[in-house]
């Protein structure tokens, strides 16, 4: 492990924070795992166990210290416990594999031995619909933070956080590359709720237009931020932007459907177009400068593993 003293962070190589998962237990088989991994992921059992399982090792800690503390005000206060959902965010640049690691951290907390329940949305179901975007002329700004009703996200974030029995979460579709018009995720009272997207970091101050008084990591007990370098960002875009040409896109009901007709030649100046205009652009001035904000840092390099991580103390 190395400390600076000018860092909030503590940094740990792969090795060292290997070596912190001690006996916490390998849940996943290889079939598993392979289930849970991105259309251009790695992830191998041994990313679980070196990365993975060390982190919930960890979250298993500050899930236990929350409910005590949570239980503890309880009591003072003279009331029956309540349930207070732990609130994970998971952030980091487009293609830097947020979802991959959402759904692993989800996967194996659920099989904690306490049986926890663990719900997992993103934010992109609270992005406004494409009409909304067009008659704003903010469809090329899709993914920056004005084009979220924060607003409702925020409520949502609340109201689970409040115990609500239930509470709706709104559908996104990648294949129609929007909202789904009523079609909503139920959340009932999870004990975790992991929320992965661009912005689970952001704060009032991305949103100048909404004035948001309260930010979603106001609600969040930890926070993740998977990072990577910008050239190995570009080439995870564009590669799997090829294989969603090859797959997803082919479908006609596909919102990319006509990126099936160009030429390979052309579909990778298309990606590499849309990464430097668009999600370049919003890594830079939206999302990497929320990575300091985060609990811990998973840091990626060749292959999607991770190389280091970076803990806030």
């Amino acid at each position: 492990m190395e400390t600076s003293p000018l860092s909030p962070y503590m940094l740990f190589d792969r090795q060292q924070w290997a070596a912190l998962r001690e006996s916490e237990p390998m849940t996943l088989t290889p079939e598993e795992v392979d289930k849970l991994k991105g259309i251009n992921d790695e992830l191998s059992i041994d990313e679980i166990r070196d990365i993975y399982l060390p982190l919930t090792r960890l979250l298993y800690y500050y899930v236990t210290a929350t409910t005590s503390r949570q239980a503890a005000m309880m009591k003072f206060l003279n009331q029956k416990p309540s349930k207070i959902p732990f609130i994970i965010g998971v952030a980091g640049s487009v293609s830097v594999g947020k979802s991959t690691t959402s759904r692993v951290l989800q996967a194996l907390m659920s099989r904690w031995k306490e049986d926890t329940k663990v719900a997992l949305i993103t934010t992109d179901g609270f992005l406004y619909p494409n009409t909304v975007l067009e008659e704003n002329g903010l469809m090329l700004k899709k993914g920056f933070p004005q084009s979220y009703d924060i607003h409702r996200l925020l409520q949502f974030v609340s109201d689970v956080k409040s115990g609500k029995p239930e509470v709706i979460a709104p559908k996104y579709s990648h294949l129609i590359y929007d909202v789904v018009p009523d079609e909503y995720e139920v959340i009932r009272q999870p004990d975790i709720l992991i929320i992965e997207g661009l912005n689970v970091l952001q704060s009032g101050m991305d949103y100048p237009q909404s004035k948001p008084r309260v930010f979603l990591s106001d609600y969040l007990n930890f926070s993740i931020y998977v990072d990577a370098e910008e050239d190995l960002l570009e080439e995870w875009y564009i590669s799997r932007f090829l294989k969603f040409r090859q797959g997803a896109f082919a479908n006609p009901d596909s919102y990319f459907y006509n990126f099936t007709q160009l030429t390979d030649v052309g579909a990778t100046q298309m990606a590499k177009g849309v990464w430097r205009e668009i999600n370049r652009k919003n890594l830079r001035k939206n999302i990497l400068p929320t990575r300091e904000r985060a609990s811990l840092i998973l840091h990626k390099s060749e292959n999607h593993q991770v190389d280091y991580v970076r803990l806030r103390r």
